[in-house]
């Protein structure tokens, strides 16, 4: 995609995005076959529910017809949200993944999996889990020492929602 689409879409989307409360995260354009396929990717600190998906499609949809930034060819529109194993790259993505187990690639060489118990302006305070049965301990790492970053699926883990219950 060009700067200039890419600019233009982003222009035409950022309002529609922000008018459902929701943060544009990434717009992609990409082949399809014979159309090209415009992936747009919405989240929000409470997740994005379908019908907002929906509704926001619906909404971009028609904002796409009356403007021309996608030319004359044809496309397919998906709106969704990043999925659970995106990268973290932004702090709003490691503050709305706090409570969670991520798996980190360090500058320093190596990988740390740990829970993020908090997320500020400098870096991460990071809960790493014992092993053999030995207490978790706390470790801060700033950003500038995270190359990578990937929220870990836990398919026994309790939400905040159980938790408060």
């Amino acid at each position: 995609m060009s700067t200039t689409q890419s600019e233009r879409l982003r222009g035409l989307l950022e309002p529609l995005v922000s008018a459902k409360d929701l943060d544009l995260e990434e717009i992609e354009v990409s082949r399809a076959g014979r159309r090209r396929m415009l992936r747009i990717v919405v989240d929000s600190d409470e997740g994005v529910e379908l019908d907002t998906c929906a509704e926001l499609s619906r909404a971009v949809s028609d904002a796409l017809d009356e403007s021309d930034v996608m030319g004359d060819e044809e496309y397919v529109l998906e709106v969704t949200s990043p999925g659970a194993e995106r990268p973290l790259s932004e702090l709003r993505h490691y503050v709305r993944a706090t409570g969670r187990l991520a798996r980190f690639t360090l500058a320093e060489g190596g990988e740390l999996v740990a829970r993020i118990l908090n997320a500020d302006e400098d870096g991460l305070d990071l809960e790493v889990p014992g092993v053999k049965g030995r207490k978790a301990t706390a470790r801060r790492v700033a950003f500038a020492d995270i190359v990578k970053a990937r929220v870990e699926i836990e398919f026994n883990r309790k939400d905040k929602k159980e938790e408060e219950a």
